[in-house]
């Protein structure tokens, strides 16, 4: 039984990285949908798609490899806040991921979002994750 369930997300995109992957299969809900859309967006995944299988649902997602190095587009992913210890940071306190050149991955009022469009839009929140 899995308690954390972003926190299992996130370990299987990781495993699957390390190991090489091209793609990785992951039981659905709205917040991975959320994350998975938003990793898509930044560029960090090639594709996903989300299947219906009755219950939960399933969510493939295709990783981005350089095809002639072998690189992957995620270099690093981990959880900031998590069950034991929320991290919530108002506008003025969301983190900067290497300069600007990752995201973290923010859980608002408004909907999921990274922190520059939560800074745009002048709100704090959970921050979920960190990836670059």
């Amino acid at each position: 039984m899995v308690t954390d369930s972003i926190a299992d997300y996130l370990t299987r995109v990781r495993n699957a990285v390390r190991a090489g992957h091209r793609v990785v299969e992951i039981p659905s809900s709205k917040m991975k949908l959320s994350i998975t859309h938003i990793l898509y967006t930044q560029g960090f995944i090639l594709n996903y798609k989300y299947e219906e299988d009755g219950r939960q649902g399933m969510i493939k997602i295709a990783l981005k490899i350089d095809p002639r190095s072998r690189v992957n587009a995620i270099k690093n992913l981990h959880r900031v806040s998590r069950s034991g210890l929320r991290h919530y940071a108002g506008v003025e306190k969301l983190p900067r991921v290497l300069n600007n050149m990752g995201i973290a991955i923010i859980s608002t009022s408004q909907g999921v979002m990274t922190d520059k469009e939560a800074r745009r839009r002048g709100i704090g929140g959970e921050v979920l994750c960190v990836v670059y």
